[in-house]
C-alpha cells in the first residue's frame, strides 16, 4: 500500500466524490488547453509562414515544460502543498495565454512558443499534483477505470477544443484567402497574415482571465490536503535500503513508457489534419480529424470503465491496447485506396490514423498504477519522474515533422513504431522488473 493510500483512507465518501469531480474540471481544463495544440500547428504553419519542422515546435515548447518543470513541481507542492501549488499552476497558465497577446500583436513566433513554454509550466504543476490524487482515490485494482474517467474529462475537452477555435478564429471565405496568399505581394501578404494571427487575442485574454480566478477557486475549495510523507510497514520495510527512484526499474522503464505512449498520442492527433491537408483535404474541413481521433479514445475509455476489472485486469488491457497501436501503425504505413467515409474523400490510411485513439485510450491509465505500485514515501518523486515523461510530447512530433521535411507525411508515421515496441516490451514484462540486473 503507498502512503497516499494511507493518506487517502480517512476521506469520506461525499470528500471523495467531490475531490474527483474537482479533479475531473482539471482534467477537462487540461484537455482543452493541451488538444487545442493540434489546430494551432497548421494555424501557425500560416500565419507565421513556418516549414513542418517549425511548426512542430509549438509541440515541443508546449510539453518540454513537463520535463523542465516535473521535479521542482513535486518540491512546490511539499514546500506550499497541494492546493497551493495548484493555485499557482492556474496562474502560470494564465501568465501564458496573456503573453500571446504581444506576440500576435507582433506576429512574433518566438512569443508564441514563449506563452506556450509558460503554458507548459502551469500544466505541469497540476499533472504532477492531480495524477497521484486520482490514482489513490479510491481501490487499487480500480484505478484504471477512475483515470479513465479523467481521460474522458480530458479528450471530451480534446473534441471540443479545436471545434471552438476553428469557429473563433476562422472565418468561411480563410480558404481562398490561404489560396491568394502566394500570389500577394510581400505587404499585401504581411497584413493579411497580421490580421489573421491578431485573431487569438480576445480568445487567450479570456483564457488567461478564466485561468486566474479559477486558481483562486481551487485554493477555497474542499479538496483535502493528502499526506505523502507516512508509509505502511509493509512498503517501509520494502523499501529500507531504498535512498533514490532510480532503484525502481518498474517506476524508471514506466517513465519511459509515457514518453513513448504520450508521444505517439500527440503525433496521432496534432498531426492528422497536416496528413489530411496532403490528401487535399482543406484546413476547414480537416479540423474534424482531431475530434475523431479523441472520440475513439474516448470509446476506449468506455470500455475500459465497463469491463476493467471485472472481464480484464488492467495489465491485460494495457497489453491489447499496445498491441493494436502496433497493428494500426502497420496499416497506416503499408494500406492504400480511395474511400470516401463521414463525408470526406481521403485515403484509406488516415482512418488508422484516427484509430490509434482507440489503441492509446487505455496506456496512460494501465501505467500510472504499475509504475507508482510500492514506492510509499517515493511516490510523490515517482509521480514527478513519470510526468517529465510527457517531454515525449515535445520530443516525439519534432521526429516526426524532420522526417516529413525530408520524406514524406506517411513514411514520417514510422516513428511510431519503436514507440509501441517499447509499450509492449513495459505491458508485458518490463513492470514486473523489479532489481536492476543484466
Amino acid at each position: 500500500m503507498s502512503s497516499l493510500a494511507i493518506s487517502a483512507q480517512g476521506l469520506t465518501k461525499r470528500d471523495t466524490a467531490i475531490s474527483i469531480f474537482l479533479i475531473g474540471l482539471m482534467f477537462f481544463i487540461f484537455g482543452f488547453v493541451s488538444w487545442v495544440n493540434s489546430i494551432l500547428i497548421p494555424y501557425f504553419k500560416i500565419a507565421c509562414e513556418l516549414t513542418s519542422f517549425q511548426a512542430y515546435l509549438v509541440a515541443f515548447a508546449f510539453y518540454i515544460a513537463y520535463f523542465v518543470m516535473s521535479v521542482p513541481a513535486s518540491y512546490l507542492l511539499k514546500k506550499v502543498g497541494f492546493k497551493k501549488g495548484m493555485m499557482f499552476g492556474f496562474w502560470f497558465m494564465a501568465l501564458g495565454a496573456f503573453i500571446f497577446v504581444p506576440a500576435a500583436m507582433t506576429r512574433t513566433y518566438a512569443i508564441f512558443l514563449m506563452g506556450l513554454f509558460t503554458i507548459g509550466i502551469g500544466l505541469a504543476i497540476l499533472q504532477t499534483a492531480a495524477n497521484p490524487y486520482i490514482t489513490i482515490l479510491g481501490p487499487k485494482e480500480r484505478a484504471a477505470q477512475r483515470i479513465s474517467l479523467m481521460g474522458i474529462c480530458n479528450k471530451a475537452a480534446g473534441i471540443l477544443s479545436p471545434l471552438v477555435f476553428a469557429a473563433v478564429i476562422l472565418r468561411p471565405t480563410d480558404t481562398d484567402l490561404f489560396a491568394k496568399l502566394s500570389t500577394m505581394g510581400f505587404a499585401e501578404r504581411a497584413a493579411a497574415l497580421d490580421e489573421l494571427v491578431r485573431r487569438v487575442i480576445t480568445p487567450y485574454m479570456a483564457l488567461g482571465s478564466f485561468l486566474l480566478l479559477l486558481g483562486f477557486l481551487v485554493y477555497r475549495s474542499p479538496l483535502p490536503e493528502l499526506n505523502t510523507e507516512q508509509e505502511s510497514p509493509e512498503v517501509a520495510t520494502a523499501n529500507a535500503g531504498k535512498t533514490t527512484i532510480l532503484q525502481f526499474p518498474h517506476l524508471v522503464l514506466g517513465a519511459f513508457a509515457i514518453f513513448f505512449h504520450v508521444g505517439s498520442q500527440v503525433i496521432a492527433i496534432d498531426t492528422v489534419i497536416g496528413y489530411a491537408g496532403s490528401m487535399g483535404v482543406n484546413l476547414l474541413e480537416a479540423k474534424v480529424f482531431p475530434s475523431y481521433t479523441l472520440a475513439c479514445t474516448i470509446c476506449g475509455y468506455l470500455i475500459g470503465i465497463s469491463l476493467i476489472p471485472r472481464f480484464i485486469s488492467q495489465v491485460n488491457a494495457l497489453r491489447v491496447c499496445t498491441l493494436l497501436g502496433t497493428t494500426f501503425t502497420l496499416l497506416i504505413l503499408f494500406t492504400k485506396g480511395n474511400v470516401t467515409l463521414l463525408g470526406h474523400a481521403t485515403d484509406i490510411s488516415i482512418w488508422f490514423v484516427v484509430l490509434l485513439g482507440l489503441a492509446n485510450s487505455l496506456i496512460w491509465a494501465g501505467i500510472w498504477p504499475l509504475a507508482l505500485d510500492g514506492l510509499g514515501r517515493f511516490t510523490k518523486l515517482g509521480a514527478s519522474l513519470l510526468i517529465m515523461g510527457l517531454c515525449g510530447n515535445a520530443i516525439m512530433p519534432v521526429f516526426y515533422g524532420y522526417f516529413a521535411d525530408k520524406f514524406d507525411l506517411r513514411t514520417a508515421y514510422w516513428v511510431l513504431m519503436p514507440c509501441y515496441l517499447y509499450l509492449v516490451f513495459y505491458a508485458v514484462k518490463g513492470h514486473q522488473i523489479r532489481k536492476w540486473g543484466f
